[in-house]
Parts: structure tokens; sequence; C-alpha cells
């Protein structure tokens, strides 16, 4: 359980994220998380509902059961346990779109 709290604190860190944006900006509309290694699905689901209660203001609230999990006992080579985490987003894009606008018309 406590690899499985490790695995989505670093999921939900933004800079684990691919876009350099602040997801705290802005509230999940949906989320799935995956893991690959020796954990039970009850600790999954026990985390996940935790972090979710715990960090509400950042899940929108009018999509119920707006987070998915999914694990697979056989772990990566190299790896007792590994988590990966797709999620979408509302607002940090924002961020982005608004970053590149600007540098474009830095250049025209």
């Amino acid at each position: 359980s406590s690899g499985i709290n490790a695995e989505y604190g670093e999921m939900f860190d933004s800079r684990n994220m691919m876009v350099s944006c602040d997801p705290r900006h802005g509230r999940y509309l949906t989320c799935a998380a995956m893991f690959r290694g020796k954990c039970s699905t009850k600790d999954v689901d026990t985390t996940m509902l935790d972090i979710q209660s715990k960090n509400s203001a950042y899940f929108v609230e009018w999509i119920p059961s707006n987070v998915k999990t999914a694990v697979c006992n056989i772990p990566p080579p190299g790896y007792d346990l590994s988590g990966t985490f797709i999620g979408k987003q509302h607002g940090p894009m924002q961020e982005l779109f608004k970053r590149n606008q600007r540098a474009v018309h830095q250049h025209f």
C-alpha cells in the first residue's frame, strides 16, 4: 500500500507531466491510473478514493466515477511496481496555448 501511495504521489506531481503546466490551475474531467506489479485492486481503489476526496477541488463534481483504475500483477522488467497516469484536465492547457500564442506573436 505504501508503494501505491508513492506511485500516486508521483502520478499527480506536475514535474512528471508531459506538458509544462500546473495541474492545480484546473480540474480533472477524467483520469485513469494503471499499475503493474504486486498490488491489490482493493489497495489501489482505496488509495484513489482517498486522494480524490482529499483533492476534491481538483476533480469536477458533475462527472460521477470519473476516475478509473487497472491492475496487472506482472511487473515490468527491473521494477517491483510501476504506474501510468492519463488525465484530461480543464484549465492547464490554456496556459500552454497562451504561452505558444505569445511566442508566435513575438516572432511575427
